[in-house]
C-alpha cells in the first residue's frame, strides 16, 4: 500500500470530516497532536477550523495523504513566518498519519512530501517543528534528517503528573 501525497488539495466536506476524523483517531491512539485522550471530534473542530482558515487565506499551506481508497490517510501543516526576520524558513504542524497505516513508510512519505513542498515554496530555507518529548516522534524526525536544535523540559503537561519536553527540530533545505 501506498500514500498519495498532494499540497494544497480542495477541501470540501468530505476532505473536511475524513481531517478530522483522522485527527480525532490519532489522538485517541495517544498521538500528540494537541489533545490528550479521550477526545471527541467536537473538541477537534475549534482547532481544525483555525488551521484550514489559514489554508484559506494563505498563511498556512496542506499536505494530504491519501490511501489507495483515496481516503485521508496522512496530513501536515505547513505555515508561512509572517515576521519579516523570520520569512525564509516554515513550520510544520499538526503531522498526523492514521494508527492503521503507522509502520508502513507513510509517514516518511508524508515528511518527504513536506520537504519537496517546501522546496519549492520561493525563498524557504530550512523547516522547523516541536514535537512532544517522550513519544519517539524526536527519533521518527531524526530518521528523516531533522536535527534537534531546542528543547523546553517540562513544557508539556500532559496530565497533572505528566510534563513532557517541547522539543524543536530543524532541517536545512539549502
Amino acid at each position: 500500500m501506498t500514500l498519495t501525497c498532494e499540497l494544497d488539495p480542495l477541501v470540501d466536506e468530505v476532505v473536511r470530516e475524513q481531517i478530522l476524523a483522522l485527527w480525532a483517531d490519532v489522538s485517541n491512539a495517544g498521538g500528540a497532536v494537541g489533545f490528550v485522550p479521550p477526545v471527541t471530534p467536537e473538541e477537534i473542530v475549534p482547532d481544525l477550523d483555525a488551521a484550514l482558515a489559514a489554508v484559506a487565506d494563505g498563511r498556512r499551506r496542506l499536505v494530504v495523504g491519501r490511501d489507495e481508497d483515496g481516503r485521508v490517510a496522512a496530513t501536515a501543516f505547513i505555515a508561512y513566518n509572517a515576521h519579516r526576520l523570520m520569512r525564509h524558513w516554515v513550520w510544520v504542524y499538526t503531522v498526523m498519519v492514521h494508527p492503521r497505516y503507522q509502520g508502513r513508510g507513510y509517514g516518511r512519505a508524508l515528511m518527504t512530501a513536506v520537504e519537496q513542498a517546501a522546496r519549492s515554496f520561493d525563498g524557504i530555507e530550512a523547516i522547523r517543528l516541536t514535537c512532544r518529548g517522550g513519544t519517539g516522534a524526536d527519533a521518527f524526525y531524526s530518521a528523516c534528517g531533522y536535527k534537534e536544535v531546542g528543547r523546553v523540559p517540562a513544557a508539556i503537561r500532559v496530565t497533572p503528573t505528566d510534563d513532557r519536553d517541547d522539543i524543536t527540530l530543524y532541517l536545512p533545505l539549502t
